[in-house]
């Protein structure tokens, strides 16, 4: 089989032939193995291995998105037809089109996001196992729902007819283990996860497996909160889940249609001046960096919050057309669709005050670490999720609580949101642990 840049070339060339005013096209390869593990015995052991190719072709303004996972050529040719078939009957949209050629990234920077080799499954087992074995001896831990392990490579092209042509590769390893303490009704669980570009980045499986056991432990014996009004801190397993909000604020897909809480504040200070929030697509090993965008666009490292001020949307050509702006090089894309907004490696930058220091005045207060559900209005901002953590009194974990829902509006909690200074980079967003004032926890 033709190498991807060169298969990619030869179905563009396909499609101008056959009639296409413009074209791109998206290779994907993807090798993945898995292991699961349960109570000191192997569970399952899969292994997958996929490959597929996609077109988008223009027809005038009308576009269409065609893939499959058949590539010899006669399918390629088939792949066309349908392509502009569906094309030619397509509605128009005056804002698709293939990304400005002076914004498409000439010289993709070598990021190192892939391992070489492919491990053998026994590396998987011990990871699996010593995950589960660690939490097991962590007393109170009474039985696992497993652990697992796995790795996976991809390979990616993409080519326009536009004049770029461009491929790269990454590779991801992980592991992860959930296990229950207690007997009976007052059986708590809890888990732990870690993942990484190169498996030697790779958190130690046993330090995950003792971590999962003991946050099991310390949920045992959970109490009911009484509603209130009171500061909220968000572990860092779950702080993230506050910046993901503001991503999809500021998509620029949602800009356009008018669903985003923040589609009138550019410029404005949406969160206090200590907040810096950085979109970062070309840190090395980065867990989504890439060196170029699903058009072809060159990415850059920018700040989405600048001293508490929305900077910048997040967009691709079309939504970027529609607001009569420029691509910010956040397009991304499969095979069988065209691009959308989507960030890249994303981190609230730290404070200056430890967790504890941060909890030190809460005569009482909530600690988060875990939501239940998604019931967050992007409309609206407003914010209401189930919840479970630690009650706070006088500036100390007190007590587990369960059952409780946490609420607020996206707007004030962003406003009176403050960052500790542990900012550890183990997800695709990452941030700090951080404190938002004034809460209402629905309770007992």
């Amino acid at each position: 089989m033709a190498e991807p840049l060169a298969l990619l070339d030869d179905l563009l060339t396909r499609a101008r032939r056959a009639g296409a005013d413009a074209a791109d096209a998206l290779y994907f390869e993807a090798i993945s193995l898995g292991a699961s593990w349960r109570l000191g015995k192997l569970e399952e052991l899969e292994r997958s291995e996929t490959r597929d190719i996609g077109i988008r072709v223009f027809v005038g303004q009308s576009q269409a998105t065609v893939s499959s996972s058949e590539i010899d050529s006669a399918a390629l040719d088939r792949l066309v037809e349908r392509a502009l078939g569906m094309a030619r009957v397509a509605p128009p949209d005056r804002f698709a089109g293939l990304a400005d050629p002076a914004l498409l990234e000439r010289h993709p920077p070598d990021l190192d996001l892939a391992e070489a080799g492919e491990p053998d499954p026994q590396v998987l087992f011990d990871r699996a196992a010593a995950a589960e074995a660690a939490a097991l001896a962590v007393p109170g831990v009474t039985n696992s729902e497993g652990a697992g392990a796995s790795w996976g490579a991809n390979r990616i092209g993409l080519a326009t007819s536009g004049g770029f042509a461009g491929e790269y590769s990454n590779s991801m390893s992980s592991v992860s283990v959930s296990v229950l303490a207690g007997t009976g009704t007052g059986m708590e669980r809890d888990y732990d996860h870690a993942a990484a570009r190169f498996s030697s980045d790779l958190e130690d499986a046993a330090t995950i497996g003792r971590r999962a056991g003991e946050k099991a432990v310390r949920r045992l014996g959970p109490r009911k909160a009484k509603t209130a009004k009171v500061p909220v801190v968000f572990d860092p397993r779950i702080s993230s889940s506050l910046v993901g909000h503001l991503l999809g604020a500021i998509n620029g897909a949602a800009i356009a249609r008018g669903t985003s809480f923040l589609k009138d504040r550019m410029g404005e200070q949406i969160f206090g001046a200590d907040i810096t929030i950085v979109d970062d697509p070309f840190r090395k090993r980065g867990l989504r960096s890439r060196p170029f965008d699903g058009e072809g666009v060159a990415g850059a490292t920018r700040k989405l919050i600048d001293q508490g001020r929305l900077t910048t949307w997040l967009l691709d050509s079309a939504s970027a057309r529609q607001l009569g702006l420029t691509t910010t090089g956040h397009a991304s894309r499969g095979t069988s669709g065209p691009p959308s907004p989507s960030a890249a490696n994303v981190h609230l930058e730290p404070g200056s005050l430890g967790p504890a220091e941060l909890m030190a005045d809460i005569d009482s207060g909530f600690y988060v670490t875990e939501l239940i559900g998604s019931g967050v209005n992007g409309i609206t901002g407003d914010y209401s999720r189930g919840a479970a953590g630690f009650w706070i009194e006088k500036g100390e974990l007190a007590y587990p609580v369960s059952e409780i829902t946490i609420a607020g509006n996206l707007k004030d909690m962003f406003l009176n949101l403050t960052p500790a200074n542990d900012l550890v980079f183990r997800y695709g967003t990452n941030a700090p642990t951080l404190r938002v004032e004034g809460m209402t926890i629905a309770g007992a």
